[in-house]
């Protein structure tokens, strides 16, 4: 198949790339580079299967011809990060929103394209119900607090596929992402393992935000990658909205005990409030913790990568690229 990756220059979408080419698709990778990266696709480059076209999903004339050529799209392009999320909102929900829009819009003028849609576990807001099931209902913060706009406006981008699918039959798959981990990953945009791992391997202290005591739950991209595609390839999630993600929590807390242990760092850890971190109007989920009885109704999904050898990959990786490891 032609297949059409937005975001295809990022952490997620260039391991997917990877994933679909090995697979023998021919793959399309469409990113604006404002968070993804050419050296994330650089091993990509010479393969002929393969071709990177730089553009922003905001740009309904350079998207057109590319989704009309595709015969399926994984739609990955978005605003990632708490940071990136708290520093441009007007930019982070413009790109959330008009951006899905017109590509599911598209897809649905172009001939009905199957679209498998990467939404998130912000979607489930603070919800204290947990695991989180994904009919259950949603629980948000004050609209003062910008991290929740973030969280409707991937809301939005679900509300607009399944109702695409609903009036137009367009084929979509919605996946709430649960905290994808892996090398490639930046540090940049607040994301916590290649954030602490820098700190870690620079001798910088490791600071934890708040308490320590929230909760994650780290899935290893190449698990994550496995099942997008495994589900992109079946009939049965058409019109569904599935949690992807590990169901082993770990505080984080626990975490940069972990990544202090296994890395051998002599990196302090500190704590740092949440206030100073990201300002006064934020507010951080407790826990987050999906239910994965759905997924393994369509696949066998059963993620087992150990999280130690995950640090482990991330660091090696940031140690190879230069100026990475410094990133805060």
């Amino acid at each position: 198949m032609n297949i059409l990756v937005t975001g295809g220059a990022g952490f997620i979408g260039s391991h997917l790339a990877e994933g679909l080419l090995a697979q023998g698709h021919q793959v399309v990778a469409f990113d604006n580079l404002a968070t993804g990266n050419l050296e994330n696709v650089k091993q990509l480059r010479n393969n002929p299967s393969f071709h990177l076209v730089d553009g922003s999903v905001l740009d309904q004339h350079r998207l057109e011809p590319l989704i009309a050529e595709a015969d399926q799209i994984f739609h990955l392009a978005a605003a990632v990060g708490v940071q990136l999320i708290m520093e441009r909102q007007v930019e982070s929900l413009e790109s959330n929103v008009q951006g899905t829009e017109n590509v599911i819009s598209l897809a649905h003028k172009l001939g009905n394209k199957k679209v498998i849609l990467a939404s998130s576990s912000e979607v489930y807001g603070k919800s204290p119900e947990v695991p989180w099931i994904e009919n259950a209902d949603i629980l948000l913060g004050p609209t003062s607090f910008g991290r929740w706009g973030y969280a409707c406006s991937k809301m939005l981008d679900e509300f607009l596929a399944l109702a695409y699918h609903k009036e137009f039959g367009l084929p979509v798959v919605i996946l709430r992402l649960f905290n994808i981990v892996g090398p490639r990953q930046s540090s940049r945009y607040g994301m916590v393992i290649p954030r602490l791992v820098s700190q870690a391997i620079t001798s910088q202290p490791i600071t934890v935000y708040g308490n320590g005591e929230q909760t994650r739950c780290f899935t290893y991209v190449g698990d994550a990658v496995d099942a997008a595609i495994g589900l992109s390839l079946a009939s049965e999630p058409v019109g569904e909205v599935i949690n992807l993600g590990n169901d082993q929590e770990v505080t984080i807390n626990d975490l940069a005990a972990l990544i202090k242990d296994t890395l051998n760092s002599d990196s302090p850890i500190v704590h740092v409030p949440y206030s100073e971190a990201f300002g006064a109007d934020f507010e951080d989920v407790v826990r987050r913790v999906p239910d994965v009885s759905k997924i393994r109704r369509y696949i066998d999904f059963r993620p087992s990568t150990d999280l130690g050898w995950v640090i482990k990959q991330v660091a090696h990786h940031l140690q190879e690229r230069p100026g990475l490891a410094g990133e805060k």
